[in-house]
């Protein structure tokens, strides 16, 4: 693989799916062989010293930019030209496409021989505005390849590029680590702490965002609880969606079967996910198709622990989910559909063994990191 500078936003230690995308693929690549160039977490002496330690510990080079957004200015731009001449790097990847890699004209001139741009959910959303169509056009042109995550996103997407763009798309969705994520991952030492080992949990883990549908979740849980007594709904996560959601809960009648753990450590997550008995998370599209799953990794990492899931119906989420096989997908927003699907698995053992073995089975034949890594260098 040529060196290569990677350009991203979207880089721990702040948190999100697609930070953890490019943490994992970078970690698979040679270290001597790769320079990140990222934005700052957040300001301030707590997310200086956090983002220090962090950057640390990584066998690569990271260079921060001073502020907490990377655009495509005339400053930004010409810093990744400087880190790119500085480091002798060949090829550049794009943690997401839209808008950094408007920079890519620049950085060819200055010597990149491959540009590769990953695509997320929200670049199908600048394919739906005649503007920001326009800039997604020009990314495409000024790339050797667009990357997506499945026929969701890319369909969208190659609508806003030239055929000669689209063309040169390839797929390349996040993967997950099946040595960190498995059934054994001490989900029973997370239900005896929050006394729940005698409990049936249904576990969502995700930002608390209104897109995720942990709303309708709890909208659910009186028909769930009405043939499932005993059922606890296990919400795993931080977001600005938090207080609306308990108080939820508090005005449907379910605060005690609904628990809140926050904000959870990287580390533990696996734990979390094998505190459950099946995993949900049915997802909505909203805003008119601006703010959609872009795939839904939770679901994948759900089946490496060896959980059935029950998804949304939101963008690429169903390219997550073996259809009958390693779960099931419903409306997104339907509480209805989301509570019938979950009572069946909750009141079924075997029926959920057999789609949780099915979806670890699954994740080690197309999702492991491995895999992906290597189609990542052959594309830089």
């Amino acid at each position: 693989m040529d060196k290569t500078l990677i350009v991203t936003n979207d880089f721990p230690p702040r948190p999100g799916g697609i930070q953890a995308f490019l943490h994992n693929m970078a970690l698979r690549m040679d270290p001597e062989r790769i320079v990140v160039y990222a934005s700052t977490w957040k300001r301030g002496a707590e997310g200086a010293e956090a983002t220090a330690a962090f950057d640390a510990e990584q066998p690569f080079t990271v260079v921060r930019d001073r502020t907490t957004m990377l655009l495509p200015t005339p400053r930004v731009t010409r810093q990744a030209v400087r880190l790119l001449r500085e480091h002798d790097c060949a090829s550049v990847w794009f943690g997401a496409a839209a808008p950094l890699g408007l920079m890519a004209p620049a950085l060819r001139r200055a010597g990149a021989r491959r540009i590769v741009a990953t695509t997320h959910g929200h670049e199908a959303g600048w394919a739906q505005l005649p503007a920001s169509r326009q800039l997604l056009g020009r990314i495409g042109e000024g790339t050797d390849t667009l990357t997506y995550l499945g026929e969701y996103t890319r369909s969208r997407i190659a609508a806003a590029l030239t055929p000669e763009a689209a063309g040169r798309m390839v797929q390349l969705p996040p993967g997950v680590d099946e040595k960190t994520f498995h059934p054994a991952s001490g989900g029973d030492r997370v239900r005896a702490r929050l006394g729940l080992t005698d409990r049936p949990v249904v576990v969502c883990v995700s930002r608390l965002v209104p897109r995720k549908g942990q709303d309708t979740l709890i909208l659910a849980m009186p028909a769930i609880l009405a043939r499932v007594p005993d059922a606890v709904l296990l919400v795993v996560g931080g977001g600005p969606y938090a207080g609306q959601l308990k108080k939820l809960a508090a005005e449907t009648g379910v605060q005690d079967s609904v628990r809140f753990t926050g904000p959870v450590p990287w580390e533990e997550l696996p734990a979390h996910y094998g505190a459950g008995d099946v995993f949900a998370m049915p997802c909505r599209t909203r805003r008119g198709g601006l703010d959609v799953e872009g795939l839904g990794i939770v679901y994948l990492e759900a089946s490496a622990t060896g959980l059935p899931v029950v998804a949304g119906d939101s963008g690429g989420a169903p390219d997550a989910v073996l259809d009958g096989e390693t779960g099931w997908v419903v409306r997104g927003g339907s509480a209805e559909e989301s509570a019938d699907r979950v009572v069946t698995l909750l009141q079924d053992p075997g029926l959920r063994r057999r789609m949780g073995e099915r979806g670890r089975e699954w994740v080690e034949e197309k999702w492991r990191w491995d895999l992906l890594a290597e189609h990542l260098r052959t594309l830089l």
